[in-house]
């Protein structure tokens, strides 16, 4: 499927944004996100200034994991009422399905550095049969409150793969200083042959922030507009960086650069 492919000045200058909560529901979407990350945070005792690379790693192919799953339940969903109701879903399928196969494939780039034994390919599992049947329900009920939570959990995951770059930047990270980038990744971003490790890592938080505008985009039209033509801007209104515009109409983009904005939030 078509996904965005980035220059080096746009994946450089993706910045950590959160999304105000102005409503009810995005403050409960949010409080979600924030109490899962926290929960994960205590149980694997995260504290990147003493992490190295494995514990990275671990962390990196969990959350991907987790992250693959409610593209694919919208689009599923949307998929069957599309069929059920005999009428078109207006470009929406086709993007949920393209988030939910660029998370996977963020996994097997990580998955070239490592098979995780069976304890944790359980936990994946299980992780995973609670989520899914949880989001699924949840989408059933207020698809838009999905998007929303998945908006704030995307803002969580470009602000760890920040963290992430800083800590490849402070050389607390020397395994992956002058890494070479999966042949996979290269291939699959159009990068030079010699890209580092550091280049996916910048190309994979690019993904996610796009993941990021347009489940909040998602979340905020109603869930019979038609998508295809639509443009989500990753940049701070109120600057004069000119956007990175993401096309909804045809799943490319429209490269000018990558300024991301809104109203930040302390580590």
């Amino acid at each position: 499927m078509a996904h965005p492919v980035y220059s080096a000045k746009d994946i450089e200058e993706v910045k950590v944004t959160f999304r105000k909560t102005d409503t009810i529901k995005s403050k409960i979407a949010k409080s979600g996100v924030i109490f899962a990350r926290n929960a994960v945070d205590r149980l694997t005792s995260y504290d990147p200034e003493k992490m190295r690379e494995r514990e990275w790693l671990n962390r990196l192919i969990f959350l991907e994991t987790v992250a693959g799953v409610p593209g694919m339940i919208g689009g599923m969903q949307r998929h069957m009422r599309s069929l059920r109701t005999l009428e078109r879903d207006h470009g929406w399928i086709h993007h949920l399905l393209q988030e939910a196969e660029n998370e996977r494939m963020h996994l097997f780039f990580f998955l070239n550095l490592r098979s995780p034994g069976i304890m944790f390919r359980s936990l994946i599992a299980i992780t995973q049969g609670i989520f899914f049947n949880a989001f699924f329900l949840a989408y059933l009920v207020s698809p838009s409150f999905c998007h929303r939570f998945v908006g704030h959990l995307e803002e969580q995951a470009v602000h760890t793969y920040s963290i992430l770059l800083e800590q490849i930047d402070k050389g607390n990270l020397p395994l992956w200083a002058d890494l070479p980038a999966p042949q996979e990744a290269i291939e699959y971003y159009s990068m030079p042959p010699d890209a580092k490790f550091r280049d996916m890592i910048l190309a994979v938080r690019a993904d996610e922030a796009c993941h990021r505008e347009v489940n909040h985009h998602f979340a905020d039209i109603r869930s019979w507009e038609d998508v295809e033509g639509h443009h989500v801007e990753l940049n701070d209104p109120r600057t004069d960086n000119s956007p990175f515009i993401f096309s909804l109409g045809s799943g490319e983009d429209e490269k000018k650069s990558a300024e991301t904005g809104a109203d930040k939030e302390p580590k």
